[in-house]
């Protein structure tokens, strides 16, 4: 597809917002016609006047009566000119507004599958300064088109008709090389201006990755890397946009040397008219200062094919994205109420673009009221079975029911709003503590955010921060420690009250005796609801009603945990080892306890 057609593409799929604010458009283009009329007047009365002074057939009080109608005139133009830049700019503005709504909820839709080929400073850039050029393109482009436009045509029939077709046409010689050029520079500016934005995008990457992971620079002590890293970054980014500033300054020139020819034959032209009889000295003063006038429709359209060349780059990024389908279809049915059974048949999954089969094999039956552990060596496929049990990737072999519908019939958010999840890298926002766990509810009550944070062991952690449950977390939960983070994640996922509870070795980074309470917590909170549970430390699945032992990505073992300590294999060795390895712990802590004594 041509460049050319790409721009009238990127207007057609933009037709719906003009349509819908057609009254904002029809009413600037109104204005923007009465306003060309309006500016043909004063290099008409300009012509009068000088006619009138040189044949003295002017008295002074109808030069000042043609000045005052000049001076009204440009006063009437100033206003209509504000009021046609509000109705454009207000369509403009909520233009702006629809899109980056469109946007997010296209992000929304996503699941893990697009976060992996998408980084996020990439969508951050497009989301902002892509969408800022798509709206300037379809909202101030398309006026300055029709303004030009306009103007540009009035002007040239009012020269053509009212004084000198002949020269008009020779004061026009320049203009068809002018466009030919400015049609170069537009291909030009369109290829650039992709790149520059992509190199804006990785500049926006490495922004987010180095600001998000800081801590952990200083720590290994990488800030001069890091800076260099972030400086080739952005000198290549401000070499690409030097590249756009190159062509785009390539405009002006072109246009004001095309403006200077014409000017050159007009004046040179109707002098010779004038000599000749054939024009008074009146009528081409009116025509210079016409002439005039088509400086700007020129510059305009100069204007319009630049801001449209980036707008179209920048649409042709957003547009990859809104038009990429979610990997995860939607149903359309609606869940039952209630808690269910909860059936889970998959007879093999493979990530999106691998080789290897990540799960094969599982199938887990679930009651209400029922505890599932899961347990295992890295990679074993515990995450990958909790991923599909959320729906963050289709089975393409087996399926997964719950109240006997299966979850490619639901749709996705009626699914969802029965699963609570703490995912084994909790995320806080830059926000109080109390507000963070009413994410899911924030109508919730400071008595129903307390009584989860007790369920969570955290309410007296809580209590001792400076501002209590107002305390602000900083960003990413920053000034908190690990195992508080998982503890207010926890409260956040207890609070939505949901009939399926997933812990993600959400308690990795609690203590022993702290695990044990929020496990007893979980068994009385948990009665009539499904809660499964993965974790690399066994003793948070001993009250599980069956743990599965995951290798490969199949069930290797299966049982309660008397039944699996007695056989032998992966658990009861895993077992044994962090049994022991708590009785050393345990005595180091002894020792160190009487050595201070």
């Amino acid at each position: 597809m041509s460049r050319r057609k790409y721009d009238v593409r990127l207007f057609r799929q933009l037709s719906w917002f003009f349509i819908r604010e057609w009254r904002r458009y029809l009413g600037a283009v109104s204005l923007l016609i009465l306003i060309a009329i309006l500016q043909l007047l004063p290099p008409k009365i300009v012509g009068l006047i000088v006619d009138g002074v040189t044949q003295h057939s002017l008295s002074g009080s109808k030069i000042l009566m043609w000045v005052g109608a000049m001076l009204v005139t440009a006063i009437v133009v100033y206003l209509l000119r504000y009021v046609w830049r509000v109705l454009l700019f207000g369509a403009s503005y909520q233009l702006a507004v629809e899109l980056r709504e469109d946007f997010y909820r296209q992000l929304s839709r996503q699941h893990p599958a697009f976060y992996l080929r998408h980084r996020t400073g990439d969508l951050i850039a497009r989301a902002t300064n892509d969408v800022d050029r798509v709206v300037f393109a379809a909202g101030e482009g398309v006026l300055t088109l029709v303004d030009s436009l306009v103007m540009g045509c009035a002007v040239l029939i009012v020269m053509s008709v009212q004084l000198s077709w002949q020269l008009t046409l020779l004061a026009l010689l320049p203009m068809p090389i002018m466009a030919i050029v400015i049609k170069r520079y537009g291909d030009q500016l369109h290829q650039r201006f992709k790149l520059a934005q992509a190199a804006f995008s990785n500049l926006n990457n490495q922004t987010q990755e180095s600001l998000t992971s800081i801590r952990m620079i200083k720590s290994f002590g990488l800030e001069d890397h890091q800076s260099q890293q972030f400086a080739s970054i952005a000198r290549d980014t401000g070499e690409k946009n030097l590249r756009v500033a190159r062509v785009d300054a390539r405009f002006d020139p072109t246009i004001f040397i095309a403006i200077g020819f014409s000017n050159l034959l007009a004046v040179g032209g109707g002098s010779w008219m004038v000599w000749h009889g054939y024009m008074t000295l009146g009528e081409l003063t009116s025509f210079i200062m016409y002439l005039g006038l088509m400086i700007w429709p020129m510059l305009a359209l100069a204007w319009m094919f630049n801001i449209v060349e980036r707008g179209s780059a920048a649409w042709s990024r957003i547009r990859s994205l809104l038009s990429e389908a979610p990997t995860v279809t939607e149903g359309a049915h609606n869940l039952p109420e209630g808690p269910g059974l909860l059936q889970v048949a998959i007879r093999q999954f493979t990530y999106p673009g691998a080789e290897t089969p990540a799960l094969r094999n599982i199938n887990i039956m679930l009651k209400p009221g029922q505890m599932l552990g899961l347990c295992g060596p890295t990679g074993s496929g515990k995450s990958s079975l909790l991923s599909v049990l959320q729906r963050h990737f289709d089975i393409e072999q087996g399926d997964i029911r719950y109240h006997g519908l299966a979850l490619t019939e639901l749709r996705i958010d009626s699914w969802r709003s029965r699963l609570a999840v703490v995912s084994q890298t909790p995320f806080l926002f830059s926000d109080s503590i109390a507000n963070n766990i009413a994410l899911g509810r924030p109508g919730a009550t400071q008595q129903e955010i307390e009584a989860v944070a007790r369920l969570a062991s955290v309410h007296d952690d809580i209590l001792q921060l400076p501002q209590g449950y107002e305390t602000e977390v900083g960003e990413r939960g920053v000034m908190l420690s690990g195992g508080q983070k998982q503890r207010i994640s926890i409260a956040r996922a207890l609070l939505l009250n949901a009939e399926i509870l997933i812990l993600d070795d959400a308690l990795s980074a609690v203590d022993g005796r702290t695990e044990h309470q929020i496990l007893h917590n979980l068994r009385r909170w948990g009665k009539g609801r499904t809660v499964i549970i993965s974790a690399h430390r066994l003793s948070a699945l001993t009250e599980a009603s069956e743990i599965l032992v995951m290798q490969h990505g199949v069930v290797a073992q299966r049982g309660q945990h008397e039944k699996l300590v007695a056989e032998s294999g992966w658990y009861r060795d895993m077992y044994r080892y962090q049994q022991i390895e708590a009785a050393l712990d345990e005595d180091d802590v002894n020792e160190g306890t009487v050595h201070v004594k």
